[in-house]
C-alpha cells in the first residue's frame, strides 16, 4: 500500500492562462500527471527546466507558505507566485499531514525571522539567526520527531558539500521511519540519497533517471577528471 502523504500531482492547465510564462516551460507544459513512487523524490535539471516552478507549485497546493516554513506559517515578503499553484491538484494518502515544512534556501532567512517573531509565543524556539544559515538551515530540518512532509529548493545553496554529507543519510533515515521528501537540487550528493526516485526535467520532459546520468553529476564528473580542460572547453 502507498503510505506516502502525496502520492500524485496533476495540472489543470484550463486553470492556467494562456500568456503564463509557465506554458513556456517546456518539461511542465508537457507535464499532466506526476506519480511518487519512493519517500524520496528529487527533482534534477539545468536552471530554468522548471523543477522549482513544479515544487513551490506542490508546497502551496500541499497548504504551505509560498516562502518556505511550516503550513502554518503564513508571512510574505514578495507575491511571486507562479499560476501554476492554483492549477495543481494532489493526490493525498491515507495519513494525514502533521508535521513538515517548505524550505527553500533563497528566503530561508525571512523564515528563520518569521518563526522568531510571529511563532515564539512561549520563548524557547530557537534562534535560527544566531546559527550560520546553513546550520540553522539543517536544525529547521532535524527538529522533526515525528514522520512529515518535507519539500527543499535547491538546499544546497545553503549548505557546504559536508553538510551536504550530513543531510543525506538524516533524509534517508527520516525516509524510512516514514516521512516524505520532495527535493529540488542540483547537487550531486543529494541526487545520490539511497532509495531516492530521480526525476530529470532536461530534455524537455520529466523523466526518472538514474542519478549518475542526471547533467548536474556528469558535469561535475568531467570537471573533476579534467578541470582545466572543461573550464576551457
Amino acid at each position: 500500500m502507498n503510505d506516502l502523504f502525496i502520492r500524485e500531482a496533476s495540472i489543470d492547465w484550463d486553470e492556467v492562462p494562456a500568456s503564463s510564462y509557465v506554458r513556456g516551460i517546456t518539461a511542465v507544459a508537457r507535464l499532466e500527471k506526476l506519480e511518487f513512487e519512493r519517500h524520496v523524490t528529487v527533482f534534477s535539471g539545468d536552471n530554468g527546466t522548471g523543477k522549482s516552478t513544479l515544487l513551490e507549485a506542490i508546497a502551496v497546493a500541499a497548504g504551505f507558505n509560498a516562502e518556505g516554513g511550516t503550513r502554518n506559517y503564513s508571512f510574505s515578503t514578495y507575491d511571486d507566485v507562479s499560476e501554476l499553484a492554483r492549477a495543481v491538484r494532489l493526490v493525498r494518502g491515507f495519513r494525514r499531514i502533521k508535521v513538515g515544512s517548505f524550505l527553500r534556501a533563497e528566503s530561508f532567512f525571512n523564515v528563520a525571522s518569521a518563526a522568531m517573531r510571529q511563532y515564539n509565543d512561549d520563548g524557547r524556539m530557537e534562534d535560527w539567526h544566531a546559527q550560520s544559515h546553513g546550520e540553522s538551515f539543517l536544525s529547521f530540518i532535524t527538529k522533526y520527531q515525528q514522520p512529515g512532509l518535507f519539500l527543499m529548493d535547491e538546499p544546497e545553496a545553503a549548505i557546504s558539500p559536508r553538510r551536504q554529507l550530513e543531510l543525506a543519510p538524516i533524509v534517508a533515515e527520516k525516509a524510512e521511519q516514514g516521512s516524505q521528501f520532495i527535493i529540488a537540487t542540483h547537487s550531486p550528493i543529494l541526487l545520490a540519497i539511497p532509495g531516492a526516485q530521480v526525476l530529470s526535467f532536461d530534455d524537455g520532459v520529466v523523466h526518472e533517471c538514474a542519478y549518475d546520468q542526471t547533467d548536474a553529476f556528469r558535469v561535475m564528473r568531467a570537471f573533476f577528471e579534467d578541470q582545466e580542460g572543461t573550464l576551457l572547453a
